[in-house]
Protein backbone atom coordinates (compact mmCIF):
# COMPACT_ATOMS: atom_id res chain seq x y z
CA UNK A 1 0.00 0.00 0.00
CA UNK A 2 1.08 3.76 -0.88
CA UNK A 3 1.89 5.17 2.70
CA UNK A 4 3.20 9.01 2.11
CA UNK A 5 4.74 8.98 5.69
CA UNK A 6 6.27 6.05 5.47
CA UNK A 7 8.12 7.20 2.23
CA UNK A 8 8.98 10.75 4.12
CA UNK A 9 10.47 9.19 7.09
CA UNK A 10 8.79 11.81 8.42
CA UNK A 11 6.13 12.02 11.87
CA UNK A 12 4.45 15.02 11.03
CA UNK A 13 2.61 14.81 14.67
CA UNK A 14 5.98 14.81 16.24
CA UNK A 15 7.72 17.46 14.27
CA UNK A 16 4.48 19.75 14.54
CA UNK A 17 5.17 19.13 18.48
CA UNK A 18 8.13 20.07 18.58
CA UNK A 19 7.67 23.83 16.34
CA UNK A 20 5.59 24.78 18.98
CA UNK A 21 7.19 23.68 21.97
CA UNK A 22 10.15 25.45 20.70
CA UNK A 23 7.95 29.12 20.82
CA UNK A 24 7.24 28.57 24.44
CA UNK A 25 10.71 29.29 25.13
CA UNK A 26 11.05 32.19 22.65
CA UNK A 27 10.68 35.22 24.10
CA UNK A 28 10.23 37.12 21.01
CA UNK A 29 7.86 34.27 20.16
CA UNK A 30 5.35 36.15 22.16
CA UNK A 31 2.60 33.03 23.34
CA UNK A 32 1.55 31.80 26.12
CA UNK A 33 1.31 28.46 26.91
CA UNK A 34 -2.16 27.09 29.02
CA UNK A 35 -2.74 23.42 30.65
CA UNK A 36 -6.12 22.78 29.42
CA UNK A 37 -8.07 19.28 30.68
CA UNK A 38 -4.22 17.73 30.58
CA UNK A 39 -2.89 18.78 26.91
CA UNK A 40 -0.62 21.78 25.96
CA UNK A 41 -2.56 24.73 24.12
CA UNK A 42 -0.44 27.28 23.42
CA UNK A 43 -2.09 31.02 22.44
CA UNK A 44 -0.41 32.35 19.13
CA UNK A 45 -2.71 35.85 19.41
CA UNK A 46 -5.61 35.59 21.28
CA UNK A 47 -4.18 36.71 24.91
CA UNK A 48 -1.08 37.54 23.69
CA UNK A 49 0.15 39.57 20.88
CA UNK A 50 2.07 36.89 18.71
CA UNK A 51 4.96 37.88 16.44
CA UNK A 52 5.99 37.22 12.70
CA UNK A 53 8.21 34.61 13.89
CA UNK A 54 5.51 32.61 15.76
CA UNK A 55 2.82 32.94 13.10
CA UNK A 56 5.54 31.20 10.80
CA UNK A 57 5.90 28.76 13.12
CA UNK A 58 2.51 27.72 13.46
CA UNK A 59 1.89 27.51 10.03
CA UNK A 60 4.98 25.23 9.60
CA UNK A 61 3.47 22.83 12.26
CA UNK A 62 0.39 23.55 10.69
CA UNK A 63 2.08 21.30 7.75
CA UNK A 64 3.59 19.01 9.71
CA UNK A 65 7.02 20.07 9.53
CA UNK A 66 7.45 19.36 5.62
CA UNK A 67 6.90 22.57 3.77
CA UNK A 68 9.34 25.88 4.29
CA UNK A 69 7.86 29.46 5.17
CA UNK A 70 9.55 32.87 5.08
CA UNK A 71 8.06 36.66 4.58
CA UNK A 72 9.17 38.24 1.40
CA UNK A 73 8.34 41.56 -0.31
CA UNK A 74 5.87 41.99 -2.93
CA UNK A 75 4.71 45.39 -5.12
CA UNK A 76 2.56 47.05 -2.86
CA UNK A 77 0.88 48.88 -5.70
CA UNK A 78 -0.99 45.56 -6.73
CA UNK A 79 -0.99 43.81 -3.58
CA UNK A 80 -1.80 47.20 -1.22
CA UNK A 81 0.83 45.52 1.18
CA UNK A 82 4.75 45.12 1.46
CA UNK A 83 4.55 41.68 2.71
CA UNK A 84 4.02 38.28 1.24
CA UNK A 85 3.93 34.80 2.59
CA UNK A 86 5.64 32.44 0.43
CA UNK A 87 5.78 28.93 1.20
CA UNK A 88 7.64 25.76 -1.05
CA UNK A 89 7.44 22.06 -0.65
CA UNK A 90 8.41 18.75 -2.01
CA UNK A 91 5.81 16.99 -0.05
CA UNK A 92 2.97 18.29 -1.40
CA UNK A 93 0.25 15.81 -0.51
CA UNK A 94 1.19 15.06 2.74
CA UNK A 95 1.88 18.55 4.00
CA UNK A 96 -0.96 20.41 2.30
CA UNK A 97 -4.14 17.99 1.88
CA UNK A 98 -2.90 15.47 4.55
CA UNK A 99 -1.98 18.23 7.36
CA UNK A 100 -2.67 21.72 6.71
CA UNK A 101 -6.09 21.36 5.12
CA UNK A 102 -8.89 22.93 7.93
CA UNK A 103 -11.35 19.97 7.08
CA UNK A 104 -11.99 19.15 10.97
CA UNK A 105 -15.24 21.26 12.36
CA UNK A 106 -14.29 20.62 16.18
CA UNK A 107 -17.43 21.39 17.72
CA UNK A 108 -19.57 20.65 21.43
CA UNK A 109 -22.55 21.70 22.48
CA UNK A 110 -21.05 25.59 22.61
CA UNK A 111 -17.70 25.78 20.81
CA UNK A 112 -16.90 25.55 17.51
CA UNK A 113 -13.34 26.18 15.63
CA UNK A 114 -11.98 24.74 12.42
CA UNK A 115 -8.80 21.91 13.37
CA UNK A 116 -6.13 21.57 11.27
CA UNK A 117 -2.60 20.12 11.39
CA UNK A 118 -1.20 16.96 11.61
CA UNK A 119 -3.34 15.51 14.02
CA UNK A 120 -6.35 15.03 11.72
CA UNK A 121 -3.74 12.26 10.19
CA UNK A 122 -4.66 10.02 13.05
CA UNK A 123 -8.16 10.89 13.25
CA UNK A 124 -8.24 9.50 9.59
CA UNK A 125 -11.92 10.66 8.75
CA UNK A 126 -11.71 12.91 6.46
CA UNK A 127 -12.74 12.09 2.67
CA UNK A 128 -9.43 13.27 0.97
CA UNK A 129 -7.65 11.31 3.82
CA UNK A 130 -9.18 8.50 2.99
CA UNK A 131 -9.56 8.87 -0.48
CA UNK A 132 -5.48 9.66 -0.50
CA UNK A 133 -4.62 6.97 2.25
CA UNK A 134 -2.78 9.62 4.23
CA UNK A 135 -2.74 8.15 7.89
CA UNK A 136 -0.34 7.92 10.57
CA UNK A 137 -0.73 5.72 13.41
CA UNK A 138 2.69 5.06 15.18
CA UNK A 139 2.87 7.86 16.73
CA UNK A 140 1.91 8.12 20.60
CA UNK A 141 1.37 12.04 20.66
CA UNK A 142 -1.14 14.35 18.83
CA UNK A 143 -0.44 18.11 17.61
CA UNK A 144 -2.36 20.50 15.18
CA UNK A 145 -3.91 23.83 14.58
CA UNK A 146 -7.20 25.66 15.69
CA UNK A 147 -8.38 29.13 14.68
CA UNK A 148 -10.93 30.13 17.26
CA UNK A 149 -11.73 33.77 19.23
CA UNK A 150 -11.84 31.64 22.23
CA UNK A 151 -9.47 28.78 24.08
CA UNK A 152 -10.60 25.45 24.04
CA UNK A 153 -13.19 24.24 26.96
CA UNK A 154 -11.98 20.90 28.83
CA UNK A 155 -14.63 18.76 26.51
CA UNK A 156 -13.58 20.28 23.33
CA UNK A 157 -9.98 18.84 24.35
CA UNK A 158 -11.21 15.47 25.28
CA UNK A 159 -13.07 15.13 22.60
CA UNK A 160 -9.95 15.95 20.38
CA UNK A 161 -7.98 13.68 21.98
CA UNK A 162 -10.68 10.82 22.04
CA UNK A 163 -10.52 11.10 17.96
CA UNK A 164 -6.71 11.23 17.91
CA UNK A 165 -6.49 7.72 20.22
CA UNK A 166 -4.47 9.62 22.06
CA UNK A 167 -4.46 10.59 26.01
CA UNK A 168 -5.33 14.81 26.52
CA UNK A 169 -1.15 15.10 28.16
CA UNK A 170 -0.53 13.52 24.37
CA UNK A 171 -2.00 16.65 23.26
CA UNK A 172 -0.15 19.65 21.84
CA UNK A 173 -2.67 22.55 19.86
CA UNK A 174 -1.74 25.52 18.68
CA UNK A 175 -4.28 28.47 18.51
CA UNK A 176 -4.80 31.81 16.62
CA UNK A 177 -7.97 33.99 15.51
CA UNK A 178 -7.79 35.44 12.25
CA UNK A 179 -7.21 39.22 13.56
CA UNK A 180 -3.98 38.34 15.19
CA UNK A 181 -0.44 38.21 13.14
CA UNK A 182 0.23 34.64 13.49
CA UNK A 183 -3.61 33.46 12.83
CA UNK A 184 -3.10 35.65 9.51
CA UNK A 185 0.20 34.13 8.57
CA UNK A 186 -1.60 30.92 9.24
CA UNK A 187 -4.12 31.49 6.87
CA UNK A 188 -2.48 32.90 3.88
CA UNK A 189 0.06 29.88 4.14
CA UNK A 190 -2.46 28.15 2.83
CA UNK A 191 -1.83 29.04 -1.17
CA UNK A 192 -0.57 25.45 -2.11
CA UNK A 193 -3.14 23.78 -0.42
CA UNK A 194 -5.63 25.60 -1.69
CA UNK A 195 -4.89 24.68 -5.01
CA UNK A 196 -3.84 21.07 -4.50
CA UNK A 197 -7.93 20.81 -2.20
CA UNK A 198 -8.97 22.29 -5.81
CA UNK A 199 -7.65 19.75 -7.64
CA UNK A 200 -8.14 16.69 -6.27
CA UNK A 201 -11.99 18.22 -6.50
CA UNK A 202 -11.59 18.19 -9.67
CA UNK A 203 -10.03 14.55 -9.81
CA UNK A 204 -6.80 15.26 -11.07
CA UNK A 205 -4.33 12.97 -9.80
CA UNK A 206 -2.42 15.30 -7.17
CA UNK A 207 0.00 12.09 -6.43
CA UNK A 208 1.25 13.45 -9.95
CA UNK A 209 2.62 16.82 -7.97
CA UNK A 210 6.10 16.54 -7.30
CA UNK A 211 6.71 19.59 -5.53
CA UNK A 212 4.80 23.26 -5.14
CA UNK A 213 5.45 26.84 -3.90
CA UNK A 214 2.88 29.60 -3.37
CA UNK A 215 2.93 33.36 -2.40
CA UNK A 216 0.40 35.57 -0.80
CA UNK A 217 -0.25 38.82 -0.03
CA UNK A 218 -0.34 39.01 3.51
CA UNK A 219 -3.26 41.97 4.49
CA UNK A 220 -2.89 43.76 7.86
CA UNK A 221 -4.93 41.96 10.81
CA UNK A 222 -8.51 43.18 11.14
CA UNK A 223 -9.43 45.14 14.70
CA UNK A 224 -9.25 42.29 17.79
CA UNK A 225 -12.88 40.58 18.02
CA UNK A 226 -13.74 41.08 14.16
CA UNK A 227 -13.52 38.00 13.00
CA UNK A 228 -15.11 37.71 10.28
CA UNK A 229 -13.30 40.81 8.76
CA UNK A 230 -9.99 38.94 9.21
CA UNK A 231 -11.71 36.11 7.34
CA UNK A 232 -12.38 38.10 4.80
CA UNK A 233 -8.71 39.78 4.23
CA UNK A 234 -7.45 36.52 4.41
CA UNK A 235 -9.79 35.00 2.00
CA UNK A 236 -9.34 37.55 -0.18
CA UNK A 237 -5.57 37.44 -0.24
CA UNK A 238 -5.79 33.95 -1.93
CA UNK A 239 -8.46 34.43 -3.93
CA UNK A 240 -7.42 37.44 -5.25
CA UNK A 241 -3.73 37.78 -4.77
CA UNK A 242 -1.89 34.18 -4.44
CA UNK A 243 0.01 32.57 -7.03
CA UNK A 244 0.90 28.81 -7.17
CA UNK A 245 3.43 26.88 -8.87
CA UNK A 246 3.16 23.61 -9.48
CA UNK A 247 5.61 20.71 -10.92
CA UNK A 248 4.11 18.17 -12.29
CA UNK A 249 4.48 14.40 -13.89
CA UNK A 250 1.52 13.41 -15.99
CA UNK A 251 0.13 13.71 -19.40
CA UNK A 252 -0.59 17.12 -20.74
CA UNK A 253 -3.99 16.89 -21.71
CA UNK A 254 -4.17 16.41 -17.62
CA UNK A 255 -3.40 19.61 -16.82
CA UNK A 256 -5.90 21.06 -19.46
CA UNK A 257 -8.29 19.24 -18.61
CA UNK A 258 -8.43 21.30 -15.44
CA UNK A 259 -6.42 24.49 -16.26
CA UNK A 260 -9.35 26.30 -16.37
CA UNK A 261 -11.19 25.31 -13.42
CA UNK A 262 -8.10 25.20 -11.04
CA UNK A 263 -7.81 29.17 -10.10
CA UNK A 264 -10.96 31.10 -8.10
CA UNK A 265 -12.04 32.95 -11.20
CA UNK A 266 -14.05 29.91 -12.19
CA UNK A 267 -16.32 30.82 -9.36
CA UNK A 268 -19.38 32.75 -9.92
CA UNK A 269 -19.07 33.92 -7.13
CA UNK A 270 -15.60 35.35 -8.05
CA UNK A 271 -15.46 39.25 -7.88
CA UNK A 272 -16.13 40.22 -4.68
CA UNK A 273 -14.83 40.78 -1.34
CA UNK A 274 -14.91 37.57 0.61
CA UNK A 275 -16.61 39.50 3.31
CA UNK A 276 -19.94 40.30 1.03
CA UNK A 277 -19.50 36.66 -0.39
CA UNK A 278 -19.68 34.88 2.88
CA UNK A 279 -22.75 37.32 4.09
CA UNK A 280 -24.74 36.22 1.29
CA UNK A 281 -24.23 32.86 2.61
CA UNK A 282 -25.02 33.52 6.70
CA UNK A 283 -21.39 33.33 7.41
CA UNK A 284 -21.65 29.44 6.53
CA UNK A 285 -18.48 28.64 5.18
CA UNK A 286 -20.20 24.67 4.02
CA UNK A 287 -22.59 26.70 1.87
CA UNK A 288 -20.21 29.10 0.00
CA UNK A 289 -19.09 28.16 -4.07
CA UNK A 290 -16.57 25.37 -2.92
CA UNK A 291 -15.16 26.20 -6.45
CA UNK A 292 -14.25 29.71 -5.02
CA UNK A 293 -11.59 28.03 -2.61
CA UNK A 294 -8.72 28.36 -4.84
CA UNK A 295 -5.73 30.94 -5.90
CA UNK A 296 -5.62 33.41 -8.28
CA UNK A 297 -3.04 32.24 -10.34
CA UNK A 298 -2.07 28.47 -10.49
CA UNK A 299 0.87 27.71 -13.03
CA UNK A 300 2.08 23.99 -13.73
CA UNK A 301 5.54 23.09 -15.23
CA UNK A 302 5.30 19.71 -16.68
CA UNK A 303 8.18 17.52 -16.15
CA UNK A 304 7.37 15.03 -18.71
CA UNK A 305 6.73 17.41 -21.68
CA UNK A 306 8.73 20.53 -20.57
CA UNK A 307 5.35 22.72 -20.86
CA UNK A 308 3.86 24.98 -18.96
CA UNK A 309 0.48 25.95 -17.99
CA UNK A 310 -1.11 29.00 -16.35
CA UNK A 311 -4.84 30.59 -15.93
CA UNK A 312 -6.25 33.23 -13.55
CA UNK A 313 -5.06 36.41 -12.56
CA UNK A 314 -4.83 38.93 -10.07
CA UNK A 315 -7.45 41.41 -8.98
CA UNK A 316 -5.70 44.50 -7.27
CA UNK A 317 -8.92 46.88 -7.00
CA UNK A 318 -10.62 44.33 -4.63
CA UNK A 319 -7.40 43.98 -2.30
CA UNK A 320 -7.18 46.94 -2.50
CA UNK A 321 -10.79 47.40 -1.26
CA UNK A 322 -10.96 44.87 1.39
CA UNK A 323 -7.36 45.62 2.85
CA UNK A 324 -7.61 49.14 2.97
CA UNK A 325 -11.62 49.08 4.43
Amino acid sequence: MHDPIAESNHSPNRSARDQLLACRADRLARVRAHTIAGATVIDFGLQTPGSLRSGRALAQACMGGLSELRLSACDAAIFSVANAVHIHTDAPVLSCLGCQYAGWPVSTEDYFAMGSGPMRLLRGKEEVLIDLQLVETETDLACGVIEADALPPADAIEKIAHECDVETKQLTIGLAPSTSIAGSIQIVARSVETAMHKLHALRFDVTQVVSASGTAPLPPPAKPGQSIAGIGRTNDAMLYGAEVTLWVDCPDHSIESVLDQAPSSASPDHGRPFKEIFASYDHDFYKVDSTLFSPAVVRFHNLRSGRSFAAGRIEPEIMRESFTT
